[in-house]
């Protein structure tokens, strides 16, 4: 029993010599890896800062400067495996990380395709930071493109986290991807109105407005003969195309035109709808006999006409017999 022991005591001060002699060398290793951490995030910030003010390098930088980063990183976690294990050579590494790519690549597939797409989506630039984008049911300013996610800012002030991918492989509408934006409103005159004086009063009234540009310039279609009234489209540009211009200038674009048309007497109808009351039961609306609108089957003679005052005093005697019968 001593004997074990013993051994035991002696594996346990072997291991302890083991790892003090191990101290020098790890501590050179974690300083080491810091200070390629360190480096790596200077050159990131480095390339951050050339290209910040550069609109067309802006994302290229970021990308430039991430990948440096991680490079750097890396470089600097074989520096210090090869510090602790001295034994590792460069080939062990190389092949380590080829097994471990492998097994990562399997087991977190999908943050590697969002940060495959981001890489995509930073070099491609379908979108910038700032520009005013609409995926799907939401709609914002884009404020961070990660190699992740992308993060867009709502116009009611709640952020949303967009993964890459999903971006990359769908639809995205850019409000903001050019100079210039055309808005447009349907509205309706009356069928009475002379449609070519209610087209020169809505141009009048979007060429009152110094915010609508003049080239290209507005314009005014009939696009619609609806039920009650003829629609007409007005359409107009606008500089820059952000969403809080184009809703003041929306505003001020209707509210000349509407002026405009009811001052000129321009009639902007209501939807109407005629309702037309029949009770099925007028002599001269066919042969009653071959058809099947409430009454016995077989009955020889059709019904008399009865007018809708003519009904309501039937039913209130027919209630009142029922009432004073019950």
């Amino acid at each position: 029993m001593n004997i074990k022991i013993s051994a035991v005591w002696q594996q346990l001060q072997s291991m302890m010599n083991d790892f003090l002699a191990l101290l020098p060398n790890l501590a050179i290793a974690v300083i080491v890896f810091f200070i390629f951490f360190f480096i790596g995030r200077a050159v990131k910030r480095i390339v951050r800062r050339l290209t910040r003010n550069r609109r067309q390098a802006r994302n290229l930088g970021l990308v430039l400067g991430r990948l440096a980063q991680g490079a750097i990183v890396l470089v600097g976690l074989f520096v210090a495996l090869s510090i602790v294990i001295p034994s590792i050579k460069a080939n062990d590494l190389v092949q380590l990380l080829g097994i471990s790519g492998v097994a990562i690549g399997f087991a977190f597939r999908d943050i590697l395709q969002n940060f495959l797409a981001g890489i995509l989506i930073l070099l491609t630039e379908p979108f910038q930071i700032n520009d005013q984008i609409v995926f799907k049911d939401f709609e914002g300013t884009v404020e961070h493109i990660e190699t992740r996610a992308t993060t867009i800012r709502t116009y009611d002030g709640r952020r949303i986290v967009i993964p890459n991918s999903e971006l990359f492989t769908n639809s995205v509408t850019v409000n903001t991807a050019f100079e210039n934006r055309r808005l447009q409103y349907d509205i309706g005159i009356g069928y009475g109105d002379d449609i070519e004086r209610a087209r020169q009063l809505i141009l009048e009234a979007m060429y009152e407005i110094p915010e609508v540009l003049r080239e290209p310039a507005p314009d005014a279609i009939v696009v619609d003969l609806a039920e009650s009234t003829v629609n007409i489209r007005a359409r107009w540009w606008i500089q820059p195309p952000r969403r809080s211009d184009a809703l003041d200038l929306q505003d001020k674009v209707l509210t000349e035109i509407k002026n405009k048309l009811t001052a000129n007497g321009v009639d902007l109808p209501f939807p109407t709808q005629q309702i037309l009351f029949h009770d099925q039961t007028e002599e001269t609306d066919g042969d009653r006999i071959r058809q099947r609108e409430g009454w016995p089957v077989g009955k020889k003679e059709a019904p008399k006409p009865r007018s809708i005052g003519g009904s309501l005093r039937k039913l209130v005697e027919l209630q009142a017999k029922k009432d004073s019968n019950g």
